[in-house]
């Protein structure tokens, strides 16, 4: 099979324009190809008024000496080339009869988010039957304590948009692409499994799949019901409180299993931690329990709201609306005068702003939006990036290492802040973007209407002492906002809506683990995806997830 990349054919070209823009390319008769199909479609939207869509094609020749003509006469040309095999591979299967004996023990995995998902996923492919255990209730359960929150202002701590079954990802945006590198196409096969369970086939070849929430909700219970058909288990509201850990005589550390919120102990050598980024109890266990963890940096910032008409039109001119560009995002950066970098995170088409905060009389926002993308508002986090030194709470300016801990607690106070801004019930305090430019209250909407609930509390989040975030972050934001409006016409916009806070932009600590994928001090514990630090968003923390259960799966297969 061929592959051709960077095809670009015009946004408006016709149906069957494919099949000869294929054989003018590779200079065949249509006798020759025998068939093609699309692996991925983009497009190019730097020229608003002739935007192209860019196609990557795998091709059938007809005839196999014909491939092998064609692969000769283009060798010097980088975009055609031998189709590479993205079928997935496991690294190895358990026999049937491998618990027949108490000789090994069925491995746990904590959190049933993304990366929990897959890694349960794969280890019941690989005949190993894992035991999930997560803190939360099911995606359908889950889902009506969530408006219970937004609609009620009724939180559950152990049931929201952070904990329970499809993990953070489920109230999002549902995005399925990522930047880290996949020599082994592992995107692939989370995209795939996807498919299996319900998403729609478009997901396999369109630039920057996305999913939805809605739908998300029945492919997370398709994925639990085929890793329970394979032997696996999933266990719900069954929150992980300590880490049975012994001492070898060589002094080295090993996990033995959990204890859990009712008192039963779980035995078990090899353990997924996948808890996602708002586990705070669960990582202070850990770090009580002495395993290695560093802090490291995140970010924090507002959600931003403008009519997504107002981006459509900025980004795409006169092609806005086109349905084959589907609702516009954007990415932008700026690097600020007081050395902070301020950049969008998150962006949601055409979605909403969602109350996203796991812990009491604290405000979180972040972002959401179904399939369709069809709300009337655009809305991305404006996040400015944080090191430890910043947030560390001893005050001290030695270089000595930043607790891990120190995180979670500057976190708590911004979050508490908003709260205390929006006037209790978990309204979120907002500001017109003009306003907050001006450094002056808002104390009326105009065009916009926000989209979070319970809902906004129009305030000054610049009030001098009691300010919504520390004032480098107001100071860099302030001045973003028209840099980005410079490069998307109307961004700063006097009517568009920032509402505060988004704190949990990903894990303020990293589990950190080895090159076997193993705690660096704790044998058999195997920290993985957003919440250990080593993923952000659906995909990057799948793909994690596999390569966690891969690792896994070799030592206790005695493949290591």
């Amino acid at each position: 099979m061929i592959r051709i990349t960077e095809l670009r054919l015009p946004l408006d070209h016709a149906e069957d324009a494919l099949r000869p823009a294929i054989l003018a390319r590779l200079g065949l008769k249509s006798a020759q190809l025998q068939d093609f199909h699309i692996f991925k479609r983009g497009y190019d939207a730097r020229k608003k008024t002739a935007i192209t869509l860019i196609y990557t094609i795998d091709c059938t020749l007809a005839d196999a000496d014909d491939e092998a003509a064609l692969l000769q006469r283009l060798a010097g040309d980088a975009h055609v080339r031998v189709t590479p095999d993205t079928a997935y591979k496991f690294v190895g299967h358990a026999p049937a009869d491998f618990y027949a004996t108490d000789t090994h023990h069925r491995p746990l995995v904590i959190g049933f988010g993304p990366c929990g998902i897959f890694a349960a996923l794969i280890l019941a492919q690989m005949g190993l039957r894992p035991i999930v255990l997560e803190r939360g209730k099911t995606v359908r359960q889950r889902t009506k304590d969530t408006w219970g929150l937004w609609r009620e202002q009724k939180l559950n701590p152990e049931s929201n948009v952070q904990f329970g079954e499809g993990g953070a990802g489920t109230f999002s945006d549902g995005k399925l692409w990522s930047q880290i590198s996949d020599p082994r196409h592992l995107t692939r096969k989370v995209l795939t499994e996807f498919v299996k369970a319900g998403a729609p086939e478009e997901i396999l070849f369109v630039s920057k799949p996305h999913i939805g929430t809605f739908r998300l909700v029945s492919m997370v219970e398709k994925i639990r019901h085929d890793i329970e058909a394979l032997g696996g288990e999933i266990r719900f509201e069954q929150r992980v409180t300590d880490l049975l850990i012994e001492r070898d005589g060589e002094g080295q550390l090993h996990a033995r299993g959990v204890t859990l919120a009712s008192g039963e102990q779980l035995r078990s050598d090899h353990i997924v931690i996948a808890l996602g980024h708002s586990a705070r109890d669960t990582f202070t266990m850990l770090h009580e329990r002495g395993v290695f963890m560093e802090a490291k940096p995140f970010s924090i910032g507002y959600r931003i709201e403008h009519p997504q008409g107002v981006i459509d039109r900025a980004r795409f001119g006169p092609n806005a609306g086109n349905p084959i560009l589907g609702a516009a995002d954007y990415k932008l950066v700026h690097h600020a005068s007081n050395g902070r970098s301020v950049y969008s995170f998150c962006m949601c088409p055409g979605g909403t702003v969602v109350a996203a905060t796991s812990e009491p009389e604290r405000v979180v926002t972040n972002g959401m939006s179904q399939y369709s993308r069809n709300e009337r508002n655009a809305n991305a986090g404006i996040v400015v990036g944080i090191n430890p030194e910043d947030y560390r709470q001893d005050g001290k300016r030695d270089g000595s290492k930043v607790s891990p801990l120190d995180g979670m607690a500057f976190q708590r106070i911004w979050e508490s802040r908003a709260y205390e801004l929006g006037g209790g019930g978990y309204l979120a305090p907002g500001a017109l973007v003009g306003d907050f430019i001006k450094r002056q209250k808002s104390s009326a909407l105009g065009s916009v209407e926000p989209s979070y609930k319970p809902g906004v509390q129009l305030t000054d989040l610049q009030q001098q002492g009691r300010g919504s975030l520390p004032d480098y972050c107001l100071d860099a934001i302030r001045e973003a906002l028209p840099a980005f409006g410079r490069q998307i016409r109307g961004f700063d916009m006097n009517d568009a809506v920032l509402t505060g806070v988004e704190t949990r932009t990903s894990s303020p600590l990293r589990v950190t683990r080895g090159r076997d994928y193993q705690s660096l001090n704790v044998r058999g514990l195997f920290p993985a995806g957003e919440g250990a630090g080593y993923a952000g968003g659906i995909m990057s923390a799948g793909v994690d997830g596999i390569e966690v259960a891969e690792a896994l799966g070799r030592d206790l297969l005695g493949q290591g």
